[in-house]
């Protein structure tokens, strides 16, 4: 099927994810140039001295490293709740995953248990405590939008979507009333900027719990291909085959919300990513999820970089956040699929 191509994609995207990251290590309010970039890199952190080489360790390979890992997992995260409601429209952001794990994070970072001001500033037991904060968030509005979309019959996309919004909303609206309440004058504009995606306080000594988060979940989603696939394809068939859906279901969905939290804890609330990403991954190897989420990871790694680079470039010396950028790109894109859904639901009736 998609098979043959899947090798040709994971090569074309890994060697734009190479170009990517060497322009995001390159473009900013001090440009360097690629190929001093790269003799910096090649170099090694204590290879190179000077200021050239601090821009590059210090402050924007981290940067990039993180863009990535969560451009990678919000790929995936949408990938697999794509395949678990089996709605094409279904993504972290629009489904109130992110806005939930938004809000219990800085419930944390507001109230003391984590550092104040942003995300980019964790320490002690805000480590721990904002990303715990963030899954718990996460998985509770993943399970009330589910919960709502199927209340009284089948879930349809109409009321995913209004499930989605409504708890998204609500959610949106507890955050900020948690600002307004509770947030030190000199937080807010930290912490809002942070809740609309920011990845400006990336630091090394941060990047290990997400990145684990990434590794984990997309193994074990990828040792999950098959039923993934089943679920896809239709429940009374995966059911016939001998899938518990239910049992499977609530798993996949605990793990992906993990996922999630973890991200979301490191890079505020960043949307679209989940949605558009895993449409070009089908088009390019398939719908089978053993090739498509290697695809969409590396996919989405790329579309991040690229996004977080044109956020912190495009206004310079000001910084736009990026979930501004990927809202810009990916609205207009929503509302596409809306309406191509809409009219094969019409063609169906």
């Amino acid at each position: 099927m998609s098979r043959p191509r899947t090798p040709a994609a994971v090569v074309l995207l890994a060697a734009a994810l190479l170009a990517s990251a060497v322009a995001g290590l390159a473009l900013g309010p001090v440009r360097i140039a690629p190929g001093q970039v790269l003799d910096i890199v090649l170099g090694g952190p204590g290879g190179r001295t000077g200021a050239f080489a601090s821009i590059v360790w210090d402050v924007r390979m981290p940067r990039v490293l993180l863009g990535a890992v969560v451009g990678a997992g919000l790929a995936v995260a949408g990938t697999v709740l794509q395949a678990l409601v089996r709605n094409q429209l279904a993504d972290p952001f629009l489904l109130g995953a992110s806005s939930g794990a938004s809000l219990g994070a800085v419930l944390v970072i507001v109230l003391g248990a984590g550092a104040a001001g942003s995300a980019g500033a964790l320490g002690g037991i805000g480590a721990l405590g904002v990303p715990a904060a963030a899954f718990a968030g996460s998985m509770g509005a993943l399970v009330a939008v589910y919960a709502l979309a199927r209340r009284g019959g089948t879930m349809t996309t109409g009321r995913l979507i209004l499930a989605g919004v409504a708890v998204q909303y609500v959610l949106s609206a507890l955050t900020s009333l948690v600002l307004v309440l509770a947030a030190h004058p000199d937080q807010m504009r930290s912490v809002l900027f942070w809740t609309l995606g920011g990845l400006g306080g990336a630091r090394w000594d941060e990047l290990a719990l997400p990145a684990t988060a990434l590794l984990v979940g997309t193994a074990l989603l990828t040792a999950l291909a098959r039923p993934l696939d089943l679920l896809l394809a239709g429940e009374e068939g995966a059911r016939t085959l001998g899938l518990d859906t239910g049992r499977f279901r609530t798993a996949v969905f605990v793990l992906t919300s993990l996922v999630i939290g973890v991200l979301v804890a490191y890079s505020g609330a960043i949307g679209f990513v989940g949605l558009m990403v895993p449409h070009a991954a089908r088009m390019a190897v398939g719908a089978g999820h053993r090739a498509l989420l290697p695809v969409a990871a590396l996919g989405g790694a790329v579309f991040l970089t690229l996004a977080d680079l044109l956020a912190r470039t495009a206004a310079a010396p000001e910084e736009i956040p990026v979930g501004v950028v990927t809202a810009l790109v990916g609205g207009p894109f929503f509302l596409w699929m809306l309406r191509r859904s809409t009219r094969v639901e019409g063609v169906a009736g």
